[in-house]
């Protein structure tokens, strides 16, 4: 139970500590064609935003501006937004909700748009609960929707309108864009920035690609030896309390590439071992002989501090696989499974430490005989990669 209680209160302290460092250095341009410098909290938004919170310095009052007031903001080296009221075809990808028509339906609407790529010729995005389009425009020239629609056809196959290649083909011509290129462009973030990269780059004109500025190392690799803190009990009583072991794991980690790459997904196998003998209780000496690899997958969160520190939590559930010779009084041990809790620090991206709670899983060879074990780890990390 304390265990838990310290998890909850240092969660707590974790959000407290992340809500002192989401605002950062950006710019607005209103109506008036006034530019502010300011500070903007920087949600990482999924969907494109119609507004924002800002303060003008790390102590003034919270402000907020709407698309109403502001033409443009963006948070330097980060992410740029464009208001325009721009042609948009919003057709459902959703096989259920296709219709019948190959011509995409325009509606005229204000919208932000983000900015991808910034250049002679420039790239935006907008996202609206799932809702994807792509912009573009030519110089000074309006922002126009590269085209892409599915539809059912008269044979009720799925057709899709690949309008959008025409458009790079007519109006973004380079001697390095070959058409056999343009045909095999897909409809995606991926393929689109690079196609407006080489473009601008063709032209020899001057870009910002906003992509390639928010790119970062998605896959970690680290090392991870411990100290475990295991305890061994059960009905017949049988008790044994923080007996020092110790472990070591390789933890795969994949970040996330959204909300400001907070979320991971981790992976870790890990060698752990547990031997001890006890004579409490009235039923003799029982010899615990206890290895196995557990197998831990699971969830991380990340709360930046500054540029060099950030506090993680995560939740990983484990399969212990029982290595041969895990015995309870010469009886194997079976396979389990149970939770485990971490909060951590991290400096650098390089070096950390967590501390690790698991749940009490159940340890035996019949029904009979089960026995609960449970271990707090401090996890010692560096990161190879």
């Amino acid at each position: 139970m304390k265990i838990k209680l310290l998890f909850l209160l240092t969660t707590i302290l974790s959000f407290n500590c992340y809500s002192q460092i989401s605002f950062e250095n950006g710019y607005f341009i209103d109506n008036n064609n006034q530019k502010t410098n300011c500070l903007i909290k920087n949600l990482d938004w999924g969907d494109n935003p119609t507004e924002f919170k800002y303060k003008l310095s790390e102590n003034s009052e919270l402000n907020e501006k709407t698309i109403k007031s502001v033409k443009e903001f963006g948070i330097f080296n980060a992410s740029k937004y464009v208001r325009s009221a721009v042609k948009i075809d919003r057709s459902s990808n959703k096989v259920d909700e296709l219709d019948n028509e190959r011509k995409a339906k325009f509606q005229e609407e204000e919208l932000f748009l983000k900015v991808l790529v910034e250049g002679k010729s420039t790239l935006y995005s907008y996202i609206d609960r799932g809702l994807i389009r792509y912009f573009y425009s030519i110089g000074t020239s309006n922002i126009e929707q590269l085209v892409f629609k599915s539809y059912i056809t008269p044979e009720f196959k799925i057709g899709k309108n690949n309008r959008f290649r025409n458009q790079l083909w007519n109006n973004l011509k380079c001697s390095d864009i070959k058409k056999s290129r343009v045909e095999k462009i897909k409809y995606r973030k991926s393929d689109l920035v690079n196609f407006f990269v080489t473009y601008n780059s063709c032209s020899n004109q001057e870009y910002i690609n906003f992509e390639e500025k928010q790119k970062k190392d998605l896959f970690n690799l680290n090392i991870r030896p411990r100290l475990n803190f295991s305890s061994l009990s059960n009905d017949r009583n049988i008790n044994i309390k923080n007996d020092l072991g110790f472990g070591f794991g390789i933890e795969a980690e994949l970040v996330l590439p959204f909300h400001k790459n907070k979320w991971s997904f981790i992976i870790e196998p890990t060698y752990q071992s547990f031997g001890e003998k006890s004579t409490d209780g009235g039923s003799g000496d029982v010899i615990v002989n206890y290895s196995s690899i557990e197998l831990h997958a699971g969830l991380r969160h990340y709360f930046f501090l500054n540029d060099n520190s950030k506090i993680f939590i995560n939740a990983s559930l484990i399969y212990d696989s029982s290595l041969n010779d895990s015995q309870i009084n010469s009886q194997e041990i079976t396979d389990a499974y149970n939770m485990a809790f971490g909060l951590g620090y991290k400096y650098k991206d390089k070096y950390s430490i967590e501390l690790r709670h698991q749940t009490r899983r159940g340890l035996g060879f019949d029904s009979n005989w089960v026995a609960d074990y449970e271990t707090l780890s401090i996890v010692f990390g560096y990161s190879l990669f």
